[in-house]
């Protein structure tokens, strides 16, 4: 990586080595204590550039990519980032190359849009020997389960070409109001993403989106709930959350895309949060080329409310 330009305004020239990274990484790695939100503004205004070029936050740096960096002066900067505090998340595996961890409800995976610090973070806090701790995809704050963190830049980037080739499986287990009525369902419907006139990003199904697959199959049957896994074959924001709630079986407690009356009168049963969960992943190690299978299951608050259903035909701790 090379920086050419004058002092005000950098042009930085992206190497081999630096490529396949987002530029909002980018960004936070460059300008040092710069909050996430601040690097957001920068791109979305227009000033960052690439190859003079207005680009998305999630497009992805290639060799021969000229980065332009504003200059950015802020009070923030000046006093440095506040403090980041230290933790460590259950780990479901590790080695040298990757980290994947059983990542609780109600923690953002990183910093921005009103967090001060994600999951990312903290374990950068909690690993200050760590060379390199970077995340191989996002969950949304409210999902919980497995997620996948690269302790290599070379494993960054054979899970990120494992993703794209599609042959990283992912299953959720989703709760929706309704009666499913299949076994087995394939959905492909196109997303887009949208701000609300409130000024906040959402999903939303659209002709001129791009397009989303996911197979759900049925686990179990309840007093008026299904309970379904969910196989993602791409890996769209919100994507499980906004098909089901296109298809009229609004996840379990999803406070963006859900049926919010229905989640007051869950809160007040015990279900406080997003009946989302990542259980299981398979993907092949970008080392050893073995198989790797992991699984998390079900946490015990979403455990418990399965088991407090009404006529539930299922065994909660079976699950």
């Amino acid at each position: 990586m090379k920086e050419l330009g004058n002092a005000r305004v950098h042009l930085v020239a992206i190497d081999a080595a630096h490529a396949g990274q987002r530029v909002d990484n980018f960004l936070l790695r460059t300008l040092k204590g710069v909050p996430r939100s601040r690097v957001y503004r920068l791109v979305r205004s227009g000033e960052v550039r690439v190859n003079s070029r207005r680009v998305d936050v999630t497009y992805r740096l290639q060799s021969g990519d000229r980065v332009r960096v504003p200059p950015v002066r802020t009070a923030a900067v000046a006093r440095g980032p506040a403090p980041v505090r230290a933790a460590e998340f259950p780990v479901v595996f590790e080695d040298d190359a990757l980290l994947v961890i059983d990542k609780p409800a109600g923690v953002a995976v990183h910093g921005g849009s009103g967090v001060s610090a994600g999951v990312i973070e903290q374990l950068r806090a909690a690993r200050p020997a760590a060379q390199y701790l970077e995340l191989v995809h996002r969950l949304d704050r409210d999902t919980s389960g497995l997620l996948i963190v690269a302790k290599k830049r070379s494993a960054l980037l054979a899970m990120h070409h494992a993703l794209r080739a599609g042959t990283v499986e992912k299953r959720y287990l989703v709760l929706v109001k309704g009666r499913w009525t299949r076994a087995a369902r394939e959905v492909a419907l196109p997303l887009r993403r949208y701000l609300t006139a409130a000024g906040e990003r959402r999903v939303g199904v659209n002709p001129a989106g791009q397009a989303s697959r996911t197979r759900f199959e049925l686990e179990r049957r309840l007093d008026g709930y299904s309970l379904l896994a969910a196989a993602i074959e791409t890996g769209r924001t919100h994507q499980i959350r906004v098909q089901l709630a296109h298809l009229g079986f609004p996840v379990a407690g999803d406070d963006k895309y859900g049926d919010f009356e229905l989640n007051r009168a869950l809160a007040r049963r015990g279900l406080r949060r997003m009946f989302l969960h990542a259980e299981r992943l398979a993907f092949d190690h970008p080392r050893s080329g073995e198989r790797v299978r992991l699984c998390a299951p079900l946490p015990h608050d979403l455990r418990r409310f399965l088991g407090s259903l009404q006529g539930a035909a299922v065994d909660a701790d079976a699950l």
